[in-house]
């Protein structure tokens, strides 16, 4: 259930990406671990599943964004 929730996010991170004008994807969108995080970084990170893109996702659904 866990795994069918974090592909959850992910597909709805890629839905809201992909209709964000390209200024946009620019600005930061959260801090993980006290970094500034873009919409572009995000991408990369989760596209590639790394481990920082488990942390993203929880963000960003903590923050209502996703």
């Amino acid at each position: 259930m866990a795994e069918e929730k974090k592909l959850n996010n992910k597909e709805r991170f890629f839905r809201i990406y992909a209709n964000l004008p390209l200024g946009v994807r620019e600005e930061i969108i959260c801090l993980v671990e006290g970094k500034p995080i873009t919409w572009n970084a995000a991408y990369l990170e989760i596209k590639n599943s790394s481990k920082l893109s488990q942390e993203i996702l929880f963000k960003l659904e903590e923050l209502k964004i996703i």
